[in-house]
């Protein structure tokens, strides 16, 4: 088996699980985000892009129900041993096989737990799994109970993380050296997914961002590449990442001369990092942490200028998003504890003067201070 902990770390984690099932009086959870699948038992694939299920019952026993192209996968990536297949045919409907099974595993009536909230569950089949259970049991929404156990990292998934920042520096220092008047930004993107991928690392969970002009104010990948001028912007956001797990990155980096505004910018986005860092930790909330940046933004005059999110927890995460769902947004009552791998972004896009200045780093919460689980400081780079 390609399994990537131990299994007495995929037994704790079920342990996990099956206390938070029992505080919940949950005799069974339905999972369909590849997330919480990998967390639970190891199983990694891109299949999710179909139907399946990984079904847990309180007892902690498991059954994994998929299509044949992912029945190697599951044996040969994950500790699941009960491996249930629907057949792809005309008119398939996999959320009676999903039904069947639950009648199998004598959970007739039985309380359910649902992992609504995941890219793995398209609305088509959410229509299917609802037609199906709407008069089997109890059903619930319990999409946010194997994310938040996965908010708390192990001390092996906390050395997955260095690794993947290991990689994210990398990176960086792939692209630098070609970063300068005339710089293509095909040639940067590529070394630094290059130097990932050289470095043991995987795929993103989504795209590096990269814009340079007019590009560097969005915080999205878009298609098409340019060369950078003597005065130019590039706006970077990506993540090493090592087992699916990420330690993301952002940085606007300037080439020729230092605009007046730039500094100005520059400055708030420095400052509002510093004071992220003071307030993440233990006894403030995600809430706090963006209200410490909002506060910087405003005493800049740069509110309309900020974005109302500036940062989210980070672990291993499928496509099309590297995002975990706890993120800092005003109001947000999520505590900070130990043991978390947090991204925060300053993002400053003055759409009234075309510039861009954004610095963002992935730190690891402690006892204390947080860890910046980077070695490049929060300084201003310029070429």
């Amino acid at each position: 088996m390609a399994l990537h902990f131990d299994r007495s770390e995929f037994d704790s984690r079920r342990d996990r699980l099956v206390i938070e099932m029992a505080d919940r009086k949950l005799d069974a959870m339905l999972l369909f985000a590849q997330e919480s699948m990998y967390w639970l038992t190891g199983y990694d694939t891109f299949g999710y892009c179909f139907f399946q299920c990984l079904v847990v019952k309180a007892d902690g026993s498991m059954v994994l129900l998929t299509r044949s192209a992912d029945l190697r996968q599951a044996r040969h990536t994950s500790t699941i041993e009960n491996i249930v297949l629907w057949t792809d045919r005309h008119d398939a409907n996999p959320a009676v096989d999903l039904r069947n099974l639950l009648n199998d595993l004598d959970l007739l009536g039985a309380r359910i737990g649902v992992e609504y909230d995941t890219h793995g569950l398209t609305g088509r089949n959410t229509r299917l799994l609802d037609e199906q259970l709407q008069t089997f049991g109890k059903i619930e929404d319990a999409s946010n109970l194997v994310s938040r156990l996965r908010l708390f990292k192990s001390e092996a998934e906390i050395d997955k993380a260095r690794r993947a920042a290991k990689l994210g520096d990398a990176a960086l220092d792939a692209a630098l050296p070609l970063i300068k008047q005339g710089g293509d930004e095909a040639k940067i993107l590529a070394a630094m997914q290059g130097a990932v991928f050289a470095g043991g690392g995987d795929y993103p969970a989504n795209e590096f961002i990269i814009g340079s002009g007019e590009d560097a104010l969005l915080c999205r990948y878009k298609a098409g590449r340019r060369k950078l001028n003597k005065n130019d912007q590039i706006t970077l956001e990506w993540a090493g990442v090592y087992h699916h797990y990420h330690a993301a990155m952002m940085q606007t980096v300037l080439t020729g001369k230092v605009s007046k505004r730039h500094q100005e910018l520059f400055e708030a986005a420095r400052d509002a990092l510093g004071a992220v860092q003071k307030v993440m930790v233990s006894g403030n909330t995600f809430g706090d942490v963006f209200d410490a940046h909002a506060r910087v933004m405003e005493a800049h005059g740069l509110t309309k200028h900020r974005l109302n999110a500036c940062g989210y927890s980070l672990g291993a995460r499928f496509s099309p998003s590297w995002m975990d769902p706890q993120m800092f947004y005003a109001g947000n009552e999520e505590p900070i504890a130990p043991g978390m791998t947090l991204f925060a972004h300053m993002i400053i896009m003055d759409s009234d003067s075309g510039s861009a200045m954004c610095l963002g780093r992935t730190y690891l919460t402690t006892e204390g201070e947080p860890e910046a689980l980077s070695r490049y400081g929060l300084d201003l780079i310029t070429r």
